[in-house]
């Protein structure tokens, strides 16, 4: 009993953390949209197109999450629909030096966490198949989704409709960019580039020191050895892992706001409404990161003392 009722308390936590994100995705664009000077034409018709094609992606990813009972269709996609929403604004915007700066910077993240994806096996020529993230896996089973009608709106309406509507959001200063492409390049540009070029740089080494250690451990686990030491903890707590429990997380959404900067050095408005994007993406991974964590307080017994000494995101010394 004692149980069944942990797993309730736990999946009430999941069900009302995306109806918090849902609503904040109907009720914050409303009030950003007030941000800033009203769209000109090309940039409606630039959103338009994207609009539509969010439309198809959602629907697609829907119905072969559902053929196939593997919900991470949206996370094969996480790391390369941006990069077509970006050259598609810079091509609107006649590739001004500013679209072109930003959609190369995206286009250096979605190569990366698409290779670090792919060395999970997310990826096989049959593209609707592949490693699925194993929360999904978890949270399928929880009674709350019994039954089998309740996966399918949660699948519909976050899995597939928020969160592919959120990737969209994310690149949106791009049609900020858009709209100010005849200011040119400033100073400023080129600091928010140089940043978000760090962060990428961080987000890699973290990926890769997690890699490492998970296909060392697993190789061992599989070779029927004894685990000792780091191994047999089970989890990573050393590198960029010793100083935030989730650097790659935390370099993610650093990445996206140090992104969203560029729409403020295109208008000169420190406040536009392309900031949705990446403030929902910190509320997303705010649940992502719980959900994870209560899997591995779970799974590993001293998880919950990392939890005490190391902060979540930002890195900072251990206390």
């Amino acid at each position: 009993m004692l149980d069944l009722a942990i797993y309730k308390t736990f999946c009430m936590k999941i069900i009302s953390t995306a109806l918090v994100l849902l609503a904040t995705l109907i009720l914050v664009p409303i009030a950003t949209y007030y941000f800033g000077a009203p769209l000109g034409g090309t940039e409606k018709e630039a959103l338009y197109f994207l609009a539509k094609v969010l439309v198809g992606v959602i629907l697609i990813c829907f119905v072969l999450g559902e053929a196939t009972q593997n919900n991470s269709q949206v996370d094969k996609l996480w790391s390369i629909l941006p990069i077509g929403y970006v050259w598609y604004v810079a091509f609107v915007g006649d590739f001004s030096p500013r679209l072109v700066v930003m959609s190369t910077l995206v286009t250096l993240w979605g190569i990366r966490l698409t290779a670090n994806f792919a060395l999970k096996g997310a990826y096989k020529l049959a593209f609707w198949q592949g490693e699925e993230d194993y929360r999904w896996q978890v949270l399928r089973q929880k009674p709350e989704f019994k039954p089998r009608w309740k996966w399918t709106l949660f699948n519909l309406f976050f899995i597939c409709g928020y969160q592919n509507t959120l990737i969209l959001l994310f690149t949106l200063p791009t049609i900020v960019a858009l709209q100010y492409n005849n200011v040119p390049l400033g100073n400023l540009d080129f600091t928010i580039a140089g940043i978000m070029f760090l962060f990428i740089v961080y987000e890699t080494i973290a990926d890769l020191q997690h890699w490492r250690f998970q296909s060392e451990k697993w190789k061992k686990i599989n070779a029927g050895e004894t685990l000792h030491g780091d191994y047999k903890k089970g989890f990573l707590d050393k590198g960029l892992w010793r100083f935030s429990r989730h650097p790659n997380y935390f370099a993610e959404q650093s990445i996206w706001v140090s992104f969203y900067f560029f729409s403020v050095a295109a208008s000169g408005e420190w406040v536009n409404w392309s900031a949705i994007g990446c403030l929902l993406l910190i509320l997303l991974f705010q649940g992502s990161s719980n959900f994870s964590e209560e899997i591995s307080a779970e799974k590993y017994p001293e998880y919950k003392n990392y939890q005490k000494k190391v902060p979540r995101f930002i890195p900072l010394k251990l206390k």
